[in-house]
């Protein structure tokens, strides 16, 4: 599979004569425009064609429900505007991900890591829309406001979890498949939680949007299973968010790679 022919692929998984395909070879994308909507999307290919290597059918079939979920949303947006009862969650995205939008508005963020910022979305049942400053009035919000009932919400957000063990380390995954999994970092109560709980030491990581990992790292080993594993989630993920993990100790979270690994040993020496 190159570029070329996934494109060709998507064009015919997606006939419309709606949509007009720009293919543009120097930078590997293509630009999906919705003639009637007036707007549209940026593809990036060789991420797509990184994830058909290990996920074949599946890699596709996520970009064909993201780009038709998107332009639902914005079908919906332009017949009913926005709704004031909508719920509005935190995401986590990269220090790298865009601060404006496509049409140059600002969105509603904040700063959270080294790694890390928090965007704003709306919620719109199978996708959502991330939060700009022309949206705060039809939703008769200010950004306090926005962030405020953000944090509320992720809350309230279930975190069922599955635990599996590797060479003596116990690593936790949250999964929910809801769009907000990375999210849970945000739930400073769910993280205390699981603090008590941890035996050597806790470890927080989001590689992407889609699952939070919760280690509980007891030995040198479980530092190099942590890598490896977070960064083959950050690669198959549909949106990547971070490779890098972080320790969680005291409600902070601080990058992996500042905190050394004897943070094992001396937590082990603050209980005797």
């Amino acid at each position: 599979m190159n570029s070329s022919k996934l494109v060709e692929l998507l064009k015919e998984r997606l006939p419309s004569e709606n949509l007009q395909w720009r293919f543009d070879r120097k930078t590997d994308k293509v630009r999906l425009e919705h003639l009637v909507l007036k707007k549209g999307m940026d593809i990036s290919l060789p991420e797509i064609l990184a994830k058909y290597e290990t996920k074949k059918e599946t890699a596709i079939n996520e970009v064909i429900y993201t780009i038709k979920e998107t332009f639902n949303a914005m079908e919906l947006e332009q017949s009913e505007g926005f709704k004031k009862e909508g719920a509005i969650y935190p995401v986590i995205r990269s220090t790298s991900f865009p601060k404006t939008s496509k049409a140059g508005d600002r969105f509603i963020v904040k700063d959270h890591t080294a790694e890390t910022r928090i965007f704003y979305a709306l919620d719109l049942g199978t996708t959502y829309r991330l939060i700009d400053e022309t949206m705060l009035d039809a939703l008769g919000m200010s950004e306090h406001e926005i962030m405020e009932s953000a944090l509320f919400k992720v809350r309230s957000l279930p975190t069922n979890m599955k635990k599996d063990e590797v060479a003596g380390n116990i690593f936790y995954f949250v999964n929910n498949n809801d769009g907000y999994d990375a999210s849970r970092i945000l739930n400073q109560a769910f993280l205390k939680e699981m603090e008590e709980e941890i035996e050597g030491h806790m470890t927080v990581s989001v590689p992407h949007q889609d699952v939070l990992i919760i280690g509980d790292i007891r030995n040198d080993t479980g530092y190099d299973v942590l890598a490896q594993m977070t960064m083959q989630f950050f690669t198959v993920g549909a949106v990547p968010v971070t490779s890098l993990s972080f320790i969680y100790e005291a409600g902070k979270l601080e990058p992996i790679f500042i905190m050394a690994k004897n943070r094992v040993a001396r937590k082990e020496r603050k209980k005797k």
